[in-house]
């Protein structure tokens, strides 16, 4: 367990905040914690002044910023008397100290937990409230919104997990809420936190991890609402050197930090009599810590990898069986090679997450069962998780049968177009000896862009072939087209056919074109480069470019489901002109 938490820092005398001068004990306290954000800090704040339910006190954590954030939140504070003002005299370097300190001021009898680049849906509080007033249990927690801040997409984090109504008497009675590690999706009981002396570990990064894991095993019971509860907005591709562990996988460090935090609910765990639930925390930890790292492996430096290995492989060897049997086995042989040493055959193998890719090669043995690499594992470990055998790579449906497709040269052609060497790994041999007929396909709105090449044979199991990709022929709609995509090669066996992505150097440059289009269809700018997180797809990005992209793509958009219309005619007429 989590020692108490020692004393509170005095805010600094300049930045003592002012109690609220009201008789009425608020229902639910809010902390926001902020460090160095001033320009999102109001939205959060402003989330939570429209909530649907008013008796709250709003409590502003700063971790000592030293931008304009003392400022802004003085000035929040002055808007409302439902807001407090606390300044942490040092910063601490993380998440815990402005919660703890908060959670020691706090006058309500529940706590919740913002974080100021994020926001309260307006009925979060409400509906957590309500659930806590149906049952007495330790905390609810709801579902949390995730914003893609560069695409404005929005989804549900681990949506399985919320998806329904219900107290659940313990986590053993539903392990699988461990990987719901987020403290602030929940609204915890205040007297449930000072019963145990729970306060958020200071001094280390994934501090949400085992807060939540203690949380979880302290409680008796808690309640599970499907409703939002909080917005939680991401960028993955945001700076490397932002706030946001997430975007800091690449500094060994980081996984450092998890590993360690994994060690720690390893011992909460044992010393608390849970080691029931040990196969579905190591489950949780390869399904989803690990995961985390192994698809940025393909971008990583040979130094970088060798570091990465001497953290993980120690932890690794102290999981479960069972949690690795639950996995995919695209996944386990991502395991099995970083922990064999085997590092550079693990960044080809990550790149075959999420995308069903083959290796480039299978190994068999004297009992006939194949294997991932161009060797027999030595160890027996090795041969359980490299083993692909009752996956069928020769012998399953063709649709289904898992090529290699990679890009092995990139050059720009006359035009907008692109010449590439393209090599077809078959490691299951599906495909008959001799040139095959294949298809580079890509599809910039509802229509595909088809272009037919021959791959030649090489080595039994190995083809290759040219093509050229002339992105001026692509069939992009009238109005224009913004959007990436990412092309697919195209095999056919008989009337069966088998699509796969294409995957692009990593080192490959950017390349970027001004294409024309047909009369009234705007031109565009198109990028060709890797994909920059996962497999490294070649990817294609069109902007739309020019007066046609600001005048025409409007106009049509407008009148769109009217074929014949004269507005429509005009569009047509209008954009031949600005062209």
């Amino acid at each position: 367990m989590t020692p108490a938490a020692p004393p509170p820092d005095a805010p600094e005398a300049s930045d003592a905040p002012d109690t609220p001068d009201t008789p009425d004990t608020p229902d639910v306290t809010v902390t926001v914690i902020v460090h160095n954000d001033a320009e999102r800090l109001p939205r959060a704040v402003a989330s939570l002044r429209r909530q649907s339910h008013r008796n709250i006190e709003i409590v502003i954590s700063d971790d000592h910023s030293t931008d304009a954030t003392p400022r802004v939140a003085r000035e929040l504070a002055a808007l409302d008397d439902r807001v407090t003002y606390l300044r942490l005299p040092r910063n601490s370097g993380g998440c815990s100290a402005p919660r703890n300190r908060a959670i020691d001021i706090a006058r309500a009898p529940f706590l919740m937990f913002l974080d100021s680049d994020d926001e309260l849906p307006k009925r979060a509080v409400e509906s957590l409230l309500a659930a806590h007033g149906e049952r007495p249990v330790d905390f609810v927690m709801g579902a949390v919104e995730r914003v893609r801040v560069d695409t404005g997409r929005t989804s549900t984090w681990m949506p399985h997990l919320v998806a329904e109504r219900r107290t659940v008497a313990g986590i053993e009675a539903e392990p699988a809420l461990l990987f719901e590690h987020l403290s602030t999706s929940k609204m915890y009981r205040k007297s449930f936190l000072d019963d145990h002396a729970l306060r958020f570990p200071e001094g280390i990064h994934y501090e949400d991890q085992l807060f939540s894991a203690q949380a979880y095993c302290l409680a008796k019971a808690f309640t599970v609402i499907p409703e939002p509860v909080y917005r939680w907005y991401t960028e993955p591709y945001g700076a490397a050197d932002a706030a946001s562990i997430s975007n800091q996988r690449h500094k060994l460090s980081n996984v450092r930090d998890r590993v360690h935090v994994q060690g720690l609910i390893d011992a909460f765990l044992e010393r608390r009599g849970h080691r029931a639930l040990r196969d579905a925390k190591d489950y949780k930890f390869l399904k989803h810590d690990f995961r985390m790292y192994a698809g940025d492996l393909p971008f990583r430096d040979e130094t970088w990898l060798r570091g990465f290995a001497a953290i993980v492989n120690p932890y690794l060897a102290g999981l479960s069986e069972a949690a690795y049997a639950r996995l995919p086995r695209a996944e386990r042989v991502v395991i099995q090679l970083v922990r064999d040493g085997r590092l550079d055959e693990a960044q080809v193998a990550a790149r075959g997450l999420g995308h069903a890719v083959g290796p480039r090669a299978l190994a068999e043995d004297a009992d006939g069962r194949v294997y991932w690499g161009d060797r027999v594992p030595a160890t027996p470990a090795g041969r359980r998780e490299l083993d692909l055998t009752d996956l069928g790579p020769d012998s399953r449906p063709f649709p289904g049968a898992q090529f290699r497709h990679e890009i092995t040269r990139v050059e720009p052609a006359p035009g907008a177009a692109l010449a590439l060497s393209v090599r077809t790994y078959d490691p299951g041999r599906r495909l008959p000896m001799g040139p095959q007929v294949a298809s580079l396909v890509v599809a910039p709105g509802r229509r595909r862009l088809t272009t037919r090449f021959r791959l030649d044979p090489v080595r039994p199991g190995v083809y290759e072939g040219e093509v050229v990709l002339d992105l001026a022929r692509a069939p992009v709609p009238q109005d224009g087209f913004a959007g990436t995509r990412h092309p697919l090669v195209q095999l056919t066996d008989g009337r069966l056919r088998n699509s796969g992505v294409l995957l692009a150097p990593l080192a490959l440059p950017r390349l970027t074109a001004r294409v024309p289009y047909r009369a009234g269809t705007a031109p565009h700018r198109v990028t060709a480069e890797p994909e920059g997180r996962g497999a490294g797809r070649l990817q294609l990005t069109w902007v739309p470019v020019g007066v046609t992209s600001r005048v025409l793509g409007p106009l049509v958009r407008r009148v769109a489901g009217e074929p014949g219309s004269r507005v429509r005619r005009a569009a047509r007429l209008v954009g031949s002109v600005l062209r």
